[in-house]
């Protein structure tokens, strides 16, 4: 605090008494002074008190990395209704194959002097992305909640589905069906949540008593298309079930198990994740793993009050348990012909 009433006293030419009335609200300013000493803090990359930031001040950014997955638009509608009940407007920021990057968006919304930002899904996930624009959002101490696994470096909170759960979850329900043999369709190798889910896969089948086949785990992007390319090739391999990363990956396996003329879930069953909107009208209705997008939104909105507040205690990651959500994609493994 010393040196930010310094720095600011040196750049507009005033005493550090003069601006710490301005930062505190007290009158004997004029309104010249005052403008010169928030010009100041801007200007040296000081974050304004909340109360002296106006009306953008009541602006938080959403940042989300797409709304193909119907995850996304639902998660938003949460936050956004939560946000509101604050007070706070939501800045949605969505990313697009050759537009702004996330990088970009949090340029803008630092320019916007917004009181902070929630990120649904993104590079801070990825080991091996650049995180130079989260050290920027650290280094203006701005409040920021992430919702999802993510890389252990960054200072923020988390709000986090349980990814070793929601995998044990899907696993144990195939094996309880007699499929041993099971594919994964997961994210990068360097992301977060998959990597928890595929040390949480291993586990279940050392306590199963099953080989873990490296070859059937495959990486994916987060699309249909790629979930369809990637269960083709799990399928090649004479896989009875997969699990998918995302209920998108998921449709996509369906997909593929019907251009290989196969059945879902008689010849190969399928498990998504999320349970976003109309997995249940899919054919066949997913079986899927529902996150609880209700209370991590909520929680992610509270996080974020209470760093604006200054109340926020120490906070490191809070998980929340997904549910099984058992459908018509899944069912008992095929019997193999004797030979």
């Amino acid at each position: 605090m010393s040196r930010r009433l310094a720095d600011a006293a040196a750049r507009a030419k005033v005493s550090e008494a003069t601006v710490s009335r301005v930062l505190n609200g007290k009158p004997g300013v004029s309104e010249a002074t005052r403008e010169r000493v928030l010009t100041a803090l801007d200007v040296l990359g000081y974050e304004r008190p909340v109360k002296l930031r106006g009306e953008r001040a009541r602006l938080v950014g959403l940042v989300l990395p797409e709304l193909q997955n119907p995850i996304f638009p639902a998660l938003a509608e949460v936050l956004g209704a939560n946000l509101a009940q604050q007070g706070l407007t939501p800045v949605l920021c969505t990313q697009t194959a050759g537009g702004v990057t996330e990088s970009e968006y949090v340029d803008l919304l630092l320019e916007q002097q917004v009181a902070g930002v929630v990120f649904a899904g993104g590079t801070y996930a990825q080991r091996d992305a650049d995180h130079a624009h989260y050290d920027r959002l650290a280094g203006r101490n701005l409040p920021v909640v992430l919702i999802n696994a993510a890389i252990d470096d960054l200072p923020f909170p988390r709000v986090v589905c349980d990814d070793a759960d929601a995998m044990e979850q899907a696993a144990e329900h195939l094996l309880a069906l007699g499929h041993e043999r099971i594919g994964l369709v997961l994210g990068p190798r360097d992301h977060v949540p998959s990597e928890r889910k595929l040390a949480a896969f291993r586990a279940v089948c050392d306590r199963a008593g099953i080989a873990f086949d490296e070859d059937l785990v495959v990486r994916s992007l987060y699309s249909l298309q790629s979930g369809q390319a990637s269960a083709a090739r799990l399928i090649e391999a004479g896989v009875t079930g997969i699990v998918c990363a995302s209920d998108p990956l998921a449709l996509g396996a369906v997909r593929a198990v019907r251009r290989a003329r196969l059945s879902t879930p008689a010849d190969v069953s399928v498990i998504g994740y999320d349970d976003s909107a109309f997995m249940a009208c899919a054919d066949p209705p997913l079986t899927t793993i529902r996150q609880p997008i209700e209370a991590m939104g909520r929680a992610a909105v509270d996080f974020l009050v209470s760093q604006i507040d200054g109340t926020l205690g120490p906070v490191d990651e809070l998980l929340f348990e997904g549910e099984l959500v058992v459908r018509r994609s899944t069912g008992p493994a095929k019997q193999r012909a004797k030979s």
